[in-house]
């Protein structure tokens, strides 16, 4: 059956007709555009780098007892995000109305109910709708869809809200050695896929100008408010990496999503920390920060935040606070006898809370206790290979949606 959709077909109508009041045509556009690219050297040498640096990730997460999780592209909540996008898009299925994955982060929560799942890791689908530069650069790294090695492991502390409110100090301890078995975790899995690079793709590292150093661990460490009490809130990054003398760097306390743990932040006569006494050591998550190296000169380039992660909120009782903090959720669920009695309030974060609500025989929560990241595959390639050939993220991507670069994506 012939189906023609016109929204599609009169934006075309319109973006050749410009190119044309322009002395171009569609065909030079998608000749320049795409046909080079696709038969270019340099698609075909980081295509190359791609293929060694995601397979490394996967055998590194198999060996190391994770379980691969299938992806998830559509669910009635995702991700919010800290940043703003054009909107959330949305898919009608059903009779019903469901979102895009910003991301699979909760998805990988609920994967890991099991005490048996030692964790989970999924090269996953992300669709966010980046909103263009304000001021009309060509920033390079954003896409609106990409694909991220999604990692997900369970803690096993049994933390519980008492714990959580009348002993700090032994959960502050708990939480240091939770951090840097996860940084390690990160940085192990780094090494491992760097060194993969390193060993089977020489020839195309040196065809693209650039080389990598196989990292050491453990990786320079900056806690971003004594970064960015130096050297300022703007592109701070960039400082840091000329600082840490190192391919790869963390930053870490990062104020961001409402699922990266804040510990001290219920107190026990039912207040909370104020958003503003918030520092970078009760901020829990962390970001790795690569910057490519030019085969020329030996230089570092451009920094780019390659992988983001962190200890997760684990405990029912802040899980609500911060998503009502952050806006997420207008007000608390009401659960009555197993019914969610203000089920229309809380959109789809409804059959979520409902889980995260449930306990065990023995009255304890099943919610798991974890920690994750996820490591952005194209941002990471592009991160490693900008240089004398690549120089934004569309040159590493075969369908690569970046909104600075064109007005209508046509693949």
């Amino acid at each position: 059956m012939f189906t023609n959709d016109e929204s599609i077909s009169q934006s075309l109508y319109s973006f050749q007709a410009a190119l044309e009041e322009e002395g171009g045509s569609l065909g030079e556009f998608i000749r320049q555009t795409y046909i080079e690219k696709w038969r270019s050297d340099t698609l075909y040498h980081a295509s190359a780098i791609r293929t060694t640096f995601v397979n490394a990730m996967h055998n590194f997460l198999t060996d190391y007892g994770l379980f691969n999780l299938e992806r998830v592209s559509m669910s009635p909540l995702t991700d919010p995000l800290a940043h703003d996008v054009e909107h959330v898009p949305t898919i009608a299925y059903k009779g019903h109305d469901y979102k895009a994955t910003h991301s699979m982060i909760y998805s990988k929560f609920l994967a890991c109910l099991s005490p048996k799942f030692k964790g989970i890791f999924v090269d996953s689908p992300n669709i966010r709708l980046e909103i263009e530069s304000p001021v009309g650069t060509q920033r390079g790294k954003y896409l609106a869809d990409f694909s991220q090695m999604d990692i997900e492991l369970r803690r096993n502390r049994d933390v519980s809200l008492e714990d959580y409110l009348s002993s700090p100090d032994k959960v502050k301890q708990i939480l240091k050695e939770d951090m840097e078995k996860a940084l390690d975790f990160f940085e192990q899995l780094i090494i491992y896929a760097v060194t993969a690079v390193a060993e089977k793709n020489e020839e195309n590292l040196k065809a693209l100008g650039v080389a990598v150093e196989v990292p050491k661990s453990p990786f320079p460490r900056f806690r971003k408010d004594k970064a960015v009490a130096k050297y300022g809130a703007s592109d701070f990054e960039s400082k840091l990496g000329k600082e840490a003398g190192s391919q790869f760097f963390w930053v870490t306390g990062l104020m961001r999503e409402n699922y990266d743990l804040i510990y001290p932040y219920l107190k026990p006569d039912g207040s909370k920390i104020a958003i503003a006494d918030f520092t970078s050591d009760m901020i829990y998550n962390y970001d790795i920060c690569a910057q490519s190296i030019q085969r020329k000169t030996g230089k570092y380039g451009d920094v780019y935040e390659i992988s983001s992660g962190a200890i997760r909120e684990w405990l029912y009782e802040p899980i609500i606070e911060r998503l009502i903090d952050n806006k997420v959720i207008p007000v608390k669920p009401n659960f009555v006898d197993g019914k969610l009695v203000n089920i229309d309030e809380l959109g789809g974060y409804g059959p979520f809370l409902m889980a995260i609500a449930q306990k065990d025989g023995n009255g304890k929560s099943v919610f798991p206790d974890t920690f994750g990241g996820g490591v952005g595959i194209e941002r990471a390639l592009f991160a490693l290979t900008k240089g004398e050939c690549v120089k934004k993220v569309d040159d590493v991507t075969f369908f690569g949606k970046n909104p600075d670069s064109h007005p209508i994506f046509l693949y």
